[in-house]
């Protein structure tokens, strides 16, 4: 074999050893690209349909009663990331005005469920 040839061979085997590399590379999700658990979010409205900055967004997991809570900004949303796939109850609280209280179900297999809390007058 010249040398020629042999750095041709050695270079097509390292081209392809590079490629491989790369592909396999791809083929692993990245954490940051697959959102884990589900995303609940929404918004609090007053009967208006105006946001209600303040207010604040209780999260009940049912199975274990853990309670998460979310204080609204002024554009009126709030986001509860990374839920696991139980039923939970929401619901949204300003001053002594409360929401109804809505239920997401486990077998809501979505992976983004939106829901907008309406704070009801006295």
């Amino acid at each position: 074999m010249t040398p020629r040839r042999a750095f041709k061979t050695a270079s097509l085997i390292a081209g392809a050893f590079i490629l491989v590399i790369s592909v396999t590379a791809r083929a692993v999700p990245d954490k940051k690209d697959k959102q884990q658990g589900r995303l609940l979010f929404g918004k609090v409205l007053d009967e208006q349909d105006n946001p209600v900055a303040g207010a604040i967004v209780y999260l009940t997991n049912t199975r274990s009663h853990a309670v998460k809570t979310y204080i609204v900004g002024q554009d009126g949303t709030y986001r509860f990331p990374g839920l696991s796939t139980v039923d939970y109850e929401v619901y949204a609280q300003y001053n002594d005005r409360k929401s109804d209280t809505k239920s997401v179900s486990q077998f809501d297999d979505r992976p983004q469920v939106y829901v907008d809390l309406k704070i009801r007058a006295h």
